[in-house]
């Protein structure tokens, strides 16, 4: 997947400056996509030159002025012609899962702090999560929210990454619990 088609998809809900792309990209597509702020601005760049984005320019009083950019027709297309193509199918390639598949070959308590640390970075991004899937549901049921609102596909993603990291905390325990044990 091209980071244009995250952008694009991110663009569906309204205009938006560079800046708060980069923030809403960190907030909602961070547990599937991530991207620097400079890689963002680079494509956004791209784009505007292909026409799937238009930018504006917002004049601001003491600070410097913003471009907001907005979903073209042309975007708009290109984004539909994405969601048309079979995906790729996913692959894993975690460094720590190469440590752990070596765990007999080296240094067991270094392998366990690793295991440890992923666990603490997942219920950190989990709680995260959680609170966005909050602020997204609102006073909201989740059934009312998925059968009402005006775009589901935020939610689902982030329910993918809440399901993600519950799983990494899951397995962590698992490897913690196993390698205690030997």
């Amino acid at each position: 997947m091209a980071l244009r088609n995250a952008i694009l998809a991110t663009l569906l809900d309204g205009e938006s400056s560079g800046y708060d792309l980069a923030k809403s990209f960190n907030a909602s597509v961070a547990n599937f996509w991530t991207a620097t702020p400079q890689q963002l601005y680079r494509e956004l760049d791209k784009m505007e030159s292909q026409g799937l984005v238009a930018a504006r320019v917002v004049e601001q009083e003491r600070r410097p002025n913003k471009r907001l950019f907005s979903l073209t027709d042309a975007g708009a297309a290109e984004l539909a012609g994405f969601t048309t193509r079979a995906p790729k199918p996913t692959a894993i390639r975690d460094e720590l899962l190469v440590q752990v598949q070596a765990a007999e070959a080296g240094d067991d308590e270094a392998i366990r702090r690793a295991v440890a640390d992923r666990m603490a970075v997942a219920e950190t991004k989990l709680k995260r999560f959680e609170r966005l899937r909050e602020r997204l549901l609102g006073d909201s049921a989740e059934a009312e929210f998925l059968a009402t609102a005006p775009r589901v596909g935020p939610y689902l993603t982030l329910a993918r990454g809440i399901m993600f990291e519950q799983e990494n905390i899951r397995w962590c325990e698992h490897v913690l619990a196993v390698l205690e044990q030997r």
